[in-house]
């Protein structure tokens, strides 16, 4: 299991970062800096512990292109230590991946990321630290209470109706088109926004905002500053201590108290509908 520290100065790049990170079952842990100083003051840190501390980092996901020290800077500070952690470099430049090796880089992962490709250097850093690199068996979701909602069928999309049902997102450097009936509820990251789907999620550069504006048609609703969720794919309301939450698929999502009289009133028409 790798603890690992992703270092980026973009917020939205290093939340997806870590996002896809977490996701990954053989990192045990990852943590973020948005800075050249505060990486260095957390690789310091950990190289004094040791690499068994509690502190300890065995590799740092960077960034290249940052204020102050770069990436390639980092690294080579890090190479006079007796027992640096590994560098896997993540940028949208490719110009820059001989440097890269030559400072013994496991990887040079290119923007925008792709889950697989991070996997990948997931992998090669296991290997390299002598570590089984093979994904454990994902474990099952607990059963969960409560009122269950009933959800109706999704619409057919006709040819016709095909580019004004999907959303185009950049999946390395790639266009791909992302059914809306296929969202099961969308969250925000700043001036991003994630959409997340049944087989996985997808960051584009739309205020959560907007979607709300453009979705209402289709049946998403706001239900919390954070999130807009579509209304067929609520499987559960639950209701705790005068607390209202949903629950999305495996996902559960806190409703704020100004939207949760709205909700419960659309949910009540649907299933009486």
């Amino acid at each position: 299991m790798l603890r690992v520290l992703a270092v980026d100065d973009e917020k939205p790049l290093l939340e997806e970062l870590l996002y896809l990170l977490r996701s990954d079952p053989r990192v045990l842990s990852a943590e973020g800096a948005s800075d050249a100083t505060e990486a260095l003051r957390r690789i310091t840190r950990a190289l004094e512990t040791g690499p068994d501390g509690p502190d300890g980092i065995d590799v740092v996901f960077l960034d290249i292109h940052m204020a102050g020290l770069t990436g390639l800077d980092i690294a080579r500070l890090l190479a006079g230590f007796a027992q640096p952690p590994l560098i896997v470099f993540v940028t949208a430049h490719e110009g820059f991946a001989v440097q890269a090796f030559d400072l013994k880089a496991v990887d040079y992962v290119l923007k925008p990321v792709r889950p697989e490709r991070l996997a990948e250097a997931v992998r090669r850093a296991c290997a390299q630290l002598g570590r089984a690199a093979a994904l454990p068996p994902e474990p099952t979701e607990p059963a969960g209470p409560v009122v269950p909602v009933q959800r109706r069928p999704t619409p057919e999309v006709t040819v016709a109706d095909r580019t004004a049902d999907q959303i185009a997102v950049e999946l390395g450097g790639v266009t791909r088109f992302v059914a809306i009936a296929d969202i099961a509820y969308v969250e925000a990251q700043g001036d991003y926004a994630r959409l997340h789907t049944d087989d996985g999620s997808h960051l584009v550069r739309i205020p959560l905002s907007t979607l709300e504006e453009r979705w209402a048609a289709r049946g998403f609703v706001r239900i919390h500053r954070r999130h807009l969720v579509a209304l067929g794919r609520i499987d559960e309301l639950r209701l705790d201590a005068g607390t209202t939450s949903v629950r999305v698929g495996s996902a559960e999502l806190q409703v704020s108290r100004r939207h949760a009289r709205q909700l419960r009133d659309l949910l009540m028409r649907q299933a009486t509908g």
